[in-house]
């Protein structure tokens, strides 16, 4: 199989930890282990008591019943039985697309996005189409290419909900127009929701409650800041629950205890964690809105109740080159747009601890204006 390098990843995996102000990440601020146990308001007396009684074997293969209920709780009308859980985000995106893309199949995929959502089906042997959205529109879809794009035997459509890395989100009423297309051809529709958002969620629904052709991937890396974890998801109808558990053994076998027990302890706390994020998502956006104001080197399209944001750059040098120059000579790190094929900009993690947030702007506006100016 040749598959390429996950552009985001492979910058991070070498660069992140030369960082001195670090608004790379797409996680709102990682919760510390300390600020996770005072989760219970018993000091995690309830998450030790749980796990104290437990063996360190393999556990249970597809999650715990207990974990199953939790992720349960998301959705509408799912069988737990039919949440699988997944080696974060990633692995259930691998194992979705595995179970669901043949050699020589059709795959339209919402485009720029996250890059193994039309990578994956590439290296599998699919034929790839993008359905570029683009930024004059706000980065929305247009519905009438995608009637264009989508054929007779298409088999799947991918979609990112929140878009990493542009943090603009599907409403309810594009994703039913989204399913109806899908179903005049019988496809099935893969929606990674781990930027689901935490503002207004009642404008946003779960591709699972909307259709059963539907499969959802998540995670508790994103919206609730522990991807320490390594804990994710898939819900789908039963038919592709059994064809995903059986790959599941090749691919991962299970998450472990410790990891199911911490995942299904944050998603029973979650309510303090969103009110927590809530605040995070709110505060810093209104603070990059009020330094985009004074920043005449900078835009973005706000995102709405997610993580993740899209910064445009007006400077003379390509994005890659202008990101490893401010990393050497301030410790600021953004990723490179170039890495999610979005040049001349960067995915800014806004969702940083907020003097964080606020001296990598004040650094980044001092470097673009001392260099370029």
């Amino acid at each position: 199989m040749n598959i390429n390098p996950v552009g985001v990843e492979s910058f991070l995996n070498v660069y992140e930890h030369q960082a001195r102000i670090d608004l790379a990440q797409s996680t709102i601020a990682s919760l510390t282990m300390a600020e996770i146990l005072a989760l219970d308001g018993q000091g995690g007396d309830t998450f030790y008591e749980q796990l104290n009684k437990e063996k360190m074997n393999y556990g249970w293969i597809e999650g715990s019943a207990d974990f199953k209920h939790e992720v349960a709780k998301f959705y509408q009308h799912v069988d737990p039985d039919n949440v699988l859980q997944m080696n974060g985000g990633t692995g259930a995106n691998l194992n979705a697309i595995i179970a669901l893309v043949e050699p020589g199949c059709h795959v339209v995929v919402e485009y720029p996005t996250y890059q193994p959502l039309y990578e994956l089906p590439k290296a599998f042997g699919a034929e790839v189409d993008k359905w570029v959205i683009h930024e004059e529109d706000g980065w929305q879809p247009r519905l009438d290419e995608l009637k264009r794009l989508v054929l007779p035997d298409t088999r799947l459509i991918c979609l990112n909900n929140a878009s990493n890395p542009l943090g603009t989100i599907i409403t309810t009423e594009v994703l039913e127009e989204i399913v109806e297309i899908a179903k005049s051809v019988d496809a099935w529709v893969l929606c990674d929701e781990v930027f689901f958002p935490l503002e207004e969620p009642e404008t946003c629904t779960s591709i699972v409650d909307l259709y059963d052709k539907g499969v959802c991937t998540n995670s508790v890396s994103k919206d609730y800041s522990v991807p320490a974890a390594r804990c994710g998801w898939t819900v789908s109808n039963k038919e592709l629950a059994d064809r995903m558990r059986v790959l599941r053994d090749y691919t991962m076998i299970c998450s472990g205890v410790f990891n199911d027990a911490l995942a299904t302890y944050v998603l029973r706390n979650r309510d303090k964690i969103v009110e927590r994020n809530l605040g995070i998502i709110q505060t810093n956006r209104a603070i990059v809105n009020e330094w985009m104001a004074g920043e005449g080197r900078a835009s973005w399209i706000p995102p709405k109740g997610v993580s993740v944001s899209y910064l445009r750059l007006d400077t003379p040098v390509d994005d890659e080159s202008f990101c490893l120059d401010l990393l050497r000579d301030t410790g600021v790190l953004l990723v490179p747009g170039s890495r999610f094929d979005l040049p001349r900009g960067a995915r800014l993690g806004y969702c940083a601890h907020e003097e964080v947030l606020r001296e990598g702007l004040a650094t980044l506006s001092a470097y673009m204006h001392e260099k370029y100016d």
